[in-house]
């Protein structure tokens, strides 16, 4: 399987994977066959995290042909992803606790030869642990694992390699082409025992055989414990920002950003004066970005741009990654734009980027009006807690249908 940074291209899987989000995806979305082998999985995830696919529309897929109750187990993980987006906005101070933690690994591997030796075996896929390293070398050369894939390798870097859970997790952000900080960080806390706090996942020698189909038969002796990560108590739980904005005519541009490769189909009062392009991608990582990553994140803002472009009718502007906020302030001037309108950022790099060149000189007269996309707002009210009580919720939701379909970006498959 291959991911093209592209709407068209998103679309045409989701044609090839519909017949499968029914009674075979519950079947056999646990197996991991390997790279060559990715039927049972919907490959979905790089065009959802981007949005070049829309999630109501995957759900709508699903539901068309197979009914609620035949989609349920695909329709509970297009919704893990939202609980996750939603549940960091709850408790933004994780994302930053994530980022102090990983400073302060990097910083000790940069102390710790003895630990540098082992982080570097890990990340080059030199363990000794014939499934990890042929995990190691998937991502890295590909941009994605399978999701069950994804926990065992998780568990094997905390609890046998004996890793900080932080340095993993950072890992996996620099290389996968669906990186996302909320899924990302809340997922390996997940497996560290974290988010549910004393509840662990512990990868077993005897499971991998079984959902590889033998591919990893031989593992060598792993951790049979998988004592829970400790960390002081989080911050209360705070409301995210959903409040809907004011609109009174303005001239403004539309900023197509990384986080939204649907941005032309906003729920804009009338059309742009000019269309702002974010293309370079925030840096996940003090390490940088993996090559396979930043191309695709790349690519989905450009296949965003040219159809808000062709849409709109406007002038499209790329903003270089060094003086964007300065271009955005001469366009500002010279299209007399009173807002810039954008997609709204959850807690992530694109959010601590743009809003901290906001507050340059250059911009503090301009208006940034971030529009909440229907889907989180429908989703983010049921995700305080744990991912049950939005289960609960998932088919209220559905039947509802209250967050709208972003149809405008162009017609879905037919179901």
């Amino acid at each position: 399987m291959t991911w093209a940074p592209s709407r068209q291209a998103a679309l045409a899987q989701l044609s090839v994977f519909i017949p499968e989000m029914g009674e075979a995806y519950a079947r056999t979305r646990s197996f991991d066959l390997g790279p060559g082998a990715r039927a049972s999985v919907s490959g979905l995830s790089p065009w959802l995290r981007s949005r070049l696919l829309a999630p109501e529309e995957v759900l709508e897929a699903a539901i068309g042909m197979h009914g609620f109750s035949g989609a349920q187990a695909f329709i509970q993980q297009v919704f893990w992803r939202a609980y996750f987006k939603g549940w960091l906005e709850h408790q933004p101070d994780v994302w930053e606790r994530y980022q102090a933690g990983l400073a302060g690994a990097l910083n000790q591997v940069a102390k710790d030869a003895r630990l540098a030796a082992r982080y570097m075996a890990a990340c080059e896929g030199q363990t000794g642990i014939p499934c990890f390293d042929a995990w190691a070398g998937e991502l890295v050369g590909t941009g994605y694992l399978h999701n069950h894939a994804r926990m065992w390798f998780a568990s094997l870097w905390i609890f046998t390699l004996k890793l900080p859970w932080e340095l993993g997790a950072d890992f996996f952000f620099r290389h996968l082409l669906d990186g996302d900080a909320a899924a990302n960080t809340c997922s390996w806390r997940w497996v560290g025992g974290l988010h549910t706090q004393g509840k662990t996942y512990l990868a077993r020698a005897d499971n991998m055989p079984k959902f590889t189909r033998g591919r990893f038969a031989d593992t060598p002796e792993l951790s049979g414990e998988a004592p829970a990560l400790t960390e002081p108590r989080l911050a209360a739980k705070r409301a995210p920002e959903m409040s809907e904005p004011r609109w009174s005519g303005q001239r403004y541009a539309l900023l197509v950003t990384e986080e939204d490769g649907l941005a032309e189909t906003l729920p804009l009062p009338h059309p742009p004066e000019v269309i702002l392009v974010l293309s370079a991608p925030s840096e996940r990582s003090p390490l940088g970005m993996g090559e396979l990553a930043r191309g695709f994140v790349t690519g989905a803002v450009h296949d965003c741009a040219a159809r808000s472009g062709a849409k709109f009718g406007v002038p499209v502007i790329p903003l270089t990654d060094d003086t964007w906020a300065a271009q955005i302030a001469d366009a500002a001037s010279g299209h007399k734009l009173e807002a810039v309108v954008t997609a709204r950022f959850p807690f992530g790099p694109t959010r601590s980027r743009v809003r901290k060149g906001w507050s340059t000189d250059g911009l503090m007269n301009v208006e940034r009006i971030e529009i909440a996309d229907p889907f989180d707002a429908a989703v983010w009210p049921h995700t305080k807690a744990g991912y049950f009580k939005l289960k609960e919720q998932i088919a209220d939701i559905c039947a509802r249908g209250g967050f709208g379909l972003r149809a405008a970006a162009g017609p879905g498959p037919q179901v």
